[in-house]
């Protein structure tokens, strides 16, 4: 099974959401992982109450912040738009995702990137690595 990675600079919100909707709609064809550059003490408080609403998963009871240098390797990396230069992470396969921080934002901008996520988890699972 390939092992994807999510990551984004603090891991706290929209790694964390990336790795617990491959987990839930995909998590029989691929691993899944999520790390930061940097650490956050919990999980962004919005995206554990929205990803409850939405999905009835939470997030706190499965996952933690996580540095690049806690996780296996991994196959497929998945950067999710931090605007900075993540450190290299080896891996055969790596992709941007160019998704704005919903931190601070209203619930709307939230689902909507919670949304996106969603629709290119499932894209990526058709996808031929």
């Amino acid at each position: 099974m390939l092992k994807i990675a999510f990551i984004c600079v603090h891991n706290s919100c929209r790694s964390q959401i990336a790795e617990a909707l491959g987990k839930k709609f995909v998590g029989d064809k691929f691993e899944f992982y999520s790390a930061g550059t940097e650490t956050k003490p919990q999980i962004n408080q919005d995206a554990v109450r929205l990803m409850k609403e939405l999905y009835n998963v939470d997030m706190e009871k499965t996952q933690v912040s996580k540095l690049l240098q806690d996780i296996p390797p991994v196959d497929i990396v998945i950067t999710m738009g931090c605007n900075v230069d993540c450190p290299y992470l080896p891996c055969k396969y790596r992709e941007d995702w160019g998704l704005e921080d919903p931190t601070g934002q209203d619930d709307e901008v939230f689902k909507d990137t919670i949304q996106r996520i969603e629709e290119k988890i499932v894209a990526l699972s058709h996808r031929n690595f």
